[in-house]
């Protein structure tokens, strides 16, 4: 078993209602489109609460400025080399180096997004994904694409300019399943949603976030109930035959 998981910054569930691949996929996946994020509904806080299974009360992050949590939890990326597997992260913003600690990865590739574009970084960054994942073994991996968030605060969040960064991740998402195939069970999902050039509130547009699933653990077509950002951890080291850390607050999906 692997597991690939794949984030959309600022992805709304209500804008995948005509996004062929993302119908498909539903289709064909466990999902649910009013999963929940954590408050405030900002991209740091709510990477950090995704790979530590609790909430910004307790991490302690609330900005996108990562602060040193005073009692450390460890994240999907130490808990699975705790029990020797193999981790990779693909990103396009760079403050999300902090997702994981130093010495927990077997890789890291980074574009900046602001250097060369969202939607340029994203392109290389899913060719480097596929050529890194057919060429060495990894247990996890994670892929995060920040257009999305880009065009939601340059034009709006559903604008057109939104809504083709949205197509545009979902082609970087149809074209890593099809190049890596059904050895992995794959997670789709986003940090937040926004609404008119921002997110951080409590707000529905804000706090609603799309969690599709796919793989031989999930049955087709099955909506699930209560899912939360903080749920995508330990679902993770289920899959992979791992403990979650104790302190992790979410429960699997599975």
């Amino acid at each position: 078993m692997k597991v690939v998981l794949i984030l959309a910054d600022g992805m709304r569930p209500d804008s995948l209602s005509d996004i062929v691949q993302a119908q498909k996929l539903i289709s064909e996946s466990s999902y649910t489109l009013c999963g929940e994020t954590v408050y405030p509904s900002v991209t740091l806080p709510c990477h950090i609460s995704l790979f530590h299974s609790v909430t910004p009360q307790r991490h302690g992050t609330t900005t996108n400025t990562y602060v040193p949590q005073v009692r450390p939890i460890n994240g999907i990326c130490e808990v699975l080399k705790q029990a020797d597997k193999k981790c990779a992260i693909f990103y396009n913003w760079e403050e999300l180096r902090d997702v994981s600690r130093p010495n927990s990865l077997t890789h890291s590739c980074f574009y900046a997004g602001r250097r060369i574009g969202y939607k340029e970084a994203g392109e290389v960054l899913t060719e480097e994904a596929i050529r890194y994942l057919k060429n060495y073994d990894t247990d996890f991996t994670f892929i995060y694409f920040g257009y999305p968030d880009m065009a939601g605060h340059n034009h709006g969040w559903m604008t057109e300019e939104y809504m083709e960064a949205i197509q545009s991740s979902w082609d970087n998402i149809e074209k890593l399943m099809s190049e890596l195939g059904d050895e992995y069970t794959y997670i789709i999902t986003a940090d937040h949603g926004g609404h008119d050039r921002t997110h951080g509130s409590n707000m529905h547009e804000d706090m609603l976030i799309p969690i599709i699933i796919n793989g031989k653990d999930f049955e087709k077509g099955k909506e699930l109930k209560s899912a939360n950002i903080i749920d995508i951890a330990p679902t993770v080291t289920k899959l992979l035959g791992v403990e979650p850390d104790s302190d992790w607050e979410g429960t699997p999906l599975l």
